[in-house]
Formats: C-alpha cells, sequence, structure tokens
C-alpha cells in the first residue's frame, strides 16, 4: 500500500506527491485510509515549535499503549527532551516516516523503541 511512497526525498514541508516531510507523509498515510489529518505547517526544523504543537494537540488524539492496526500515529523524540518527529505504524513491528537524510523508509519500531513517546490515533 505504500511502495511508490518508498525512497520519496525528505522535503521541509513537503505534502507530496513526490516530496515529504514527517507530518506530510502521516498525512498521505491517512489520506489513504480515508482520514484527512489537520495541516500543521511548522518546518521540520523547528522541533521546539513541532513539540509544542504536538503537546498542544494530544487532546485531539488517543492515546493506547501498543500500536493498534494500522494508522497508528507514533509521536518519537529525535532531538531534545520532547517528541518532534512522527511516524505512521503500518503492522509487523514497522512504521513508516520521513527524515533527513533518507526521505520515506520503513523502519522496526524495535530499533526507535527508546526514542518513542507514544502512541495515537485520531479522535480525542
Amino acid at each position: 500500500m505504500f511502495e511508490d511512497l518508498l525512497g520519496l526525498p525528505f522535503v521541509d514541508g513537503g505534502r507530496g506527491p513526490d516530496k515529504y516531510d514527517c507530518w506530510g507523509l502521516a498525512c498521505e498515510v491517512y489520506r489513504r485510509h480515508g482520514i484527512e489529518l489537520p495541516d500543521y505547517r511548522i518546518s521540520a526544523y523547528d522541533t521546539r515549535k513541532i513539540g509544542q504543537q504536538i503537546t498542544n494537540s494530544l487532546p485531539d488524539y488517543i492515546e493506547v499503549k501498543y500500536p493498534l492496526p494500522v494508522p497508528c500515529l507514533m509521536a518519537i523524540r529525535v532531538n531534545g527532551s520532547y517528541a518532534s518527529h512522527v511516524g505512521v505504524y503500518v503492522g509487523n513491528g514497522q512504521f513508516i516516516h520521513a527524515y533527513q537524510p533518507t526521505g520515506v523508509v520503513i523502519d522496526r519500531i524495535k530499533r526507535w523503541q527508546s526514542s518513542i513517546v507514544g502512541f495515537y490515533v485520531p479522535g480525542g
């Protein structure tokens, strides 16, 4: 379902169809499941502002203890003490995300376990 996204470049503010940042990719994955997420237009490099937006948006999402069947947002701490990156769980212990320098990839949750802040679904 996401093979056409793999390998696309990470671009700050990327909303597709040929480039994505992490939130733009999350929006696309959810769109493919018939769910529209709000489009937060924040530079991917403004980690403080992203962290604030994630915190401010938490009432709009339900935190789940474990990743639910697709799609399930993952808040990830990359730099600093707060979440500033997102991915989407795609099943089998894997998630899809876009980041610099690799672009869109599918990664193992186990590899990022210590950086995962939580799992969320829209609808809080």
